[in-house]
């Protein structure tokens, strides 16, 4: 009878490594399962990325930003003065206040004169006419 009672033990031991070998393999099969999502998910990404990189090597590049144009100052050495005594005065000014800035005599030719330079600037976007007859930089 002890022969029994000695492969009693032993069976409830190989049965009780059984169990734990079971659940030791459940643990690892959820352990591969949940390994072998996030490689699904990497892989899935690595494959976007590789979509992605591919396409935008396909597609042409934009064309470069072009500056806005500037406008062209008229050659006339006037119009550099002009826009000289606007700078310094770093105000709006007029037609007279600018014949005297420019040494000019205040008579109605010089006036008209200046004021026709300051109209044709305003046309080209040099200058802006913040108010009639009152002339000024845009940046000013």
């Amino acid at each position: 009878m002890s022969e029994n009672l000695q492969v009693a033990a032993i069976l409830d031991h190989i049965e009780a490594r059984e169990r734990e070998l079971v659940e030791q393999a459940g643990q690892l099969r959820d352990w591969i399962e949940e390994l072998t999502r996030q490689l699904g998910e990497i892989d899935t990404e690595s494959e976007n990325l590789r979509i992605t990189r591919k396409t935008l090597l396909t597609l042409t590049p934009p064309a470069p930003a072009t500056e806005p144009d500037r406008p062209d100052i008229p050659d006339h050495p006037a119009y550099q003065q002009i826009l000289t005594a606007l700078a310094d005065a770093g105000r709006p000014m007029r037609a007279r206040d600018l014949c005297q800035a420019l040494d000019l005599p205040i008579l109605p030719k010089n006036t008209e004169g200046i004021r026709s330079k300051l109209k044709r600037l305003v046309s080209r976007g040099i200058l802006t006419e913040t108010e009639p007859g009152l002339f000024a930089r845009p940046d000013a």
